[in-house]
C-alpha cells in the first residue's frame, strides 16, 4: 500500500484494531489507544490508584481450550517475571484473586504495585506494539487530559502525527466487530484535540469526530450499544457506567520502557 494507507499529511489520524494499530504506528510520533469497555478504561482506573498496567494479550473468539489454557498459562509465567498479580476473567474473581478487566472490580480490590492485564482486544493492540513506540490509553474518563498532554508536546501536526486506535471487539470467528463505544471515544479525543488547534484531520478522523458530535447523548449509546447490553446481560452493568465517567480522571496512562501503563 502507499501513502495514503497511512493518511499521510494529517496531524490526526484514526483506524481500527491491531491491523489499523501496526499500519500507522511507523508513521506516527505518538499511537493512542482507545478500547472503552473495557480495557482503557480499567487502565485509567488502575493507574489512578498507583498501578502499574502491563498489558498481555490474551486469544479470543475459535480458540481451542488447550490455546486458552496455554495463553493463561504464558500470562501467569509473564506476571511472575514482573513480580506482578495477574488479572483474571471478571466472572472468574475470588477473594484471592479479586482482579479482573472491570474497573468496578479494581475500585474494589486491594492495591498492588504491578497488575497484568489480559485482553484480546485493547491490551492485544499495546503489547503487539514495538517498545520503541510511544503508547497512550485514552478512555471517556480521561479525554481533555488526553488531549492536553498531546498538544502540550507538539503532537498532532503532520510533522509529528498522532495515530487514534479504536480497538474494536471480536466477533465468534475472531474477526474485528467495530464498536460503537470505541468510535465515540476515539472522536470525542479527535474533536478534543482538534478544538486545541491539532490537525488538520484525515478523512476518517474527521468521521469519527463527526459521529461523537452527532451523538446527543454519549452515555445512553454506550449502555444501548452492543458491547454496553453484553455487559450488562452479564451483570457488569456499573462496569459500563464507570466508562462514561466522561473527564473524570486526569492522569494519562503511558507506556513505559518496561511496557507498563504508568502515569505520563
Amino acid at each position: 500500500m502507499g501513502d495514503w494507507a497511512v493518511q499521510s499529511d494529517s496531524g490526526i489520524r484514526f483506524e481500527w484494531g491491531p491491523a489499523g494499530a501496526g499500519r500507522l504506528v511507523t508513521g506516527t510520533a505518538c499511537l493512542v489507544i482507545v478500547d472503552v469497555l473495557s480495557f482503557t478504561t480499567t487502565v485509567s482506573v488502575a493507574v489512578g490508584q498507583g498501578i502499574r498496567v502491563l498489558p498481555f494479550w490474551l486469544p479470543d473468539g475459535p480458540a481451542t481450550t488447550a490455546e486458552r489454557t496455554a495463553s493463561r498459562k504464558a500470562a501467569a509465567s509473564y506476571a511472575r517475571l514482573f513480580g506482578a498479580r495477574l488479572a483474571v476473567a471478571r466472572s472468574a474473581v475470588t477473594p484471592d484473586s479479586p482482579w479482573s478487566l472491570s474497573p468496578a472490580h479494581l475500585r474494589r480490590a486491594p492495591f498492588v504495585a504491578r497488575l497484568v492485564l489480559p485482553c484480546p482486544n485493547g491490551a492485544a493492540i499495546a503489547a503487539a506494539l514495538s517498545p520503541r513506540a510511544l503508547v497512550v490509553a485514552a478512555c471517556l474518563r480521561n479525554i481533555t487530559a488526553v488531549g492536553s498532554w498531546l498538544t502540550a508536546r507538539g503532537y498532532g501536526t503532520p510533522e509529528h502525527p498522532v495515530a487514534v486506535i479504536a480497538a474494536g471487539e471480536r466477533w465468534p470467528d475472531g474477526t474485528l466487530r467495530p464498536a460503537l463505544e470505541d468510535l465515540l471515544g476515539a472522536g470525542a479525543l479527535i474533536c478534543d484535540l482538534h478544538s486545541q488547534g491539532a490537525g488538520p484531520l484525515s478523512a476518517e478522523a474527521a468521521a469519527a469526530k463527526a459521529t461523537y458530535e452527532g451523538t446527543a447523548d454519549l452515555t445512553r449509546a454506550v449502555a444501548a450499544g452492543v458491547s454496553g447490553h453484553e455487559l450488562t446481560a452479564m451483570g457488569f452493568a456499573e462496569d459500563v457506567a464507570i466508562a462514561t465517567e466522561e473527564d473524570t480522571c486526569t492522569l494519562v496512562p503511558v507506556r513505559d520502557g518496561d511496557g507498563a501503563f504508568a502515569p505520563g
